[in-house]
């Protein structure tokens, strides 16, 4: 399977959108109510692929790359998480979307719980997919911030899909040519390779700190929430999932098996069903 032929009958189009100055590129499917998928760190819209023409179903569906990463625009300032959801919002706006259904996975996760803690008018639903936010590991901070550097600055796609590689449960299969060609373009970008440590202040102790969901901001969520998890994410353990949906009130847990880091992307068929069982159950 390819992008293309993941989005093959689907009818979409891909644009960039001015937001407050920074152009963002964006596809987006579908008509109904707006969804937007955010992917994790140092990622881009494309890792949606496998997700969007079953939600474009219902849902006018928004794959964005999200501030300083894929081709969007790469201000030289650092990307806190508050910056993120100005982006975010600023995204919003621009598409003349007062309320959305956002789905973030990891880092994406993050921005879209801490969007939904802090500006609830704006928010839907929300479904986290194995999201990042509540920790500080050492050692995980540290292998994304070393695998990516290595990545970015080398330009042999070997040090791309071994960033790629360490993600997946089933990296032989989940890790293809084309996913490790599509995100190395991105990396070999000057813009990439002069902010990559813009990306990366979040695996810093201090800042990281700083930005971390707590249990009483998780516990200002109001939206409708679904809390995904897997059984193999080598980022961290399933307590920390029930951790986020114990402090979220109301929220909906569910584990998916034999998934690493990205659990729409390995497992698609299972995610795009509960996912959808979720999401429509929230509409009037």
């Amino acid at each position: 399977m390819t992008v293309w032929t993941d989005l093959t009958g689907l009818e979409f189009s891909v644009s960039t959108v001015d937001v407050g100055g920074v152009p963002t590129r964006s596809l987006q499917a579908g008509s109904g109510p707006p969804l937007v998928f955010l992917h994790g760190t140092s990622g881009h819209l494309d890792g949606f692929s496998r997700n969007i023409a079953a939600h474009a179903e219902h849902f006018t569906v928004h794959a964005i790359d999200m501030l300083g990463h894929g081709y969007t625009g790469k201000p030289d300032r650092p990307y806190t998480i508050p910056t993120y959801v100005e982006h975010l919002l600023g995204y919003l706006d621009a598409c003349g979307v007062e309320r959305a259904h956002l789905a973030g996975q990891s880092l994406g996760g993050w921005v879209a719980a801490w969007a939904a803690a802090e500006h609830p008018d704006r928010v839907r639903s929300l479904s986290l997919l194995a999201p990042g936010g509540t920790v500080a590991k050492p050692e995980v901070m540290n292998q994304i911030r070393t695998s990516t550097l290595a990545a970015v600055e080398n330009s042999d796609p070997a040090g791309t899909r071994r960033r790629l590689k360490w993600l997946m449960a089933h990296p032989g299969t989940s890790v293809t040519d084309e996913l490790v060609a599509i995100r190395h373009a991105i990396y070999q970008q000057p813009e990439m390779k002069r902010n990559v440590g813009n990306i990366l202040v979040l695996q810093d102790l201090d800042v990281r700190t700083e930005n971390l969901m707590t249990e009483e901001r998780l516990g200002r969520i109001q939206a409708p929430t679904l809390v995904v998890w897997t059984t193999d994410d080598p980022t961290s353990e399933i307590a920390e999932g029930h951790f986020w949906a114990d402090s979220i009130p109301g929220s909906r847990f569910e584990l998916i098996e034999d998934a690493g880091h990205w659990p729409h992307y390995e497992q698609p068929d299972r995610f795009n069903a509960l996912h959808l069982d979720f999401l429509l159950s929230t509409l009037p």
